[in-house]
């Protein structure tokens, strides 16, 4: 499969799937044998990220992927994408209702392609900072963990 195929369907994915919410692009995108690294082994990987984009834009309306930088090489793509929104709801993220925060955040993410599909995911995001943004987590630096005796 070239460079150029599977550089687009990763786009596709962060634009269709999660930028406009199109939850049918998973179908046509993401294999029905993918594997997602991050999450239990059985995890189907379409359902999975339905239910992120999902989970997602209900929390942050606004929600918006932007890809940074995209390397695409035989089968595999690594991607630098900044994630940012604003936490209005309805619905709630990682247990915390809606706080009407901004928040702009780093992932990494690395992903295998064949037959036109993404096969196998693997990301990194910054858990922490997006916590601390939404206001669950001391801001860094600011010594209240310290004084909380965490």
């Amino acid at each position: 499969m070239p460079a150029e195929h599977i550089e687009l369907v990763a786009r596709r994915i962060a634009e269709e799937l999660f930028n406009q919410g199109h939850l049918s692009a998973a179908d046509e995108l993401i294999a029905p044998n993918a594997i997602d690294h991050n999450e239990p082994l059985g995890t189907d990987c379409r359902e999975h990220f339905k239910h992120v984009a999902t989970m997602l834009r209900s929390a942050f309306p606004d929600l918006h992927m932007h890809i940074e930088d995209l390397i695409a090489e035989e089968d595999k793509v690594a991607l630098r994408i900044t994630i940012s929104g604003t936490h209005t709801g309805p619905g709630a993220f990682a247990g915390l209702p809606p706080s009407g925060k901004r928040f702009q955040i780093q992932q990494m993410r690395f992903a295998r392609f064949a037959n036109g599909q993404m096969t196998e995911s693997w990301a990194i995001i910054d858990m922490f900072a997006w916590m601390q943004q939404l206001g669950a987590l001391p801001a860094r630096g600011s010594g209240e963990a310290l004084l909380r005796g965490h």
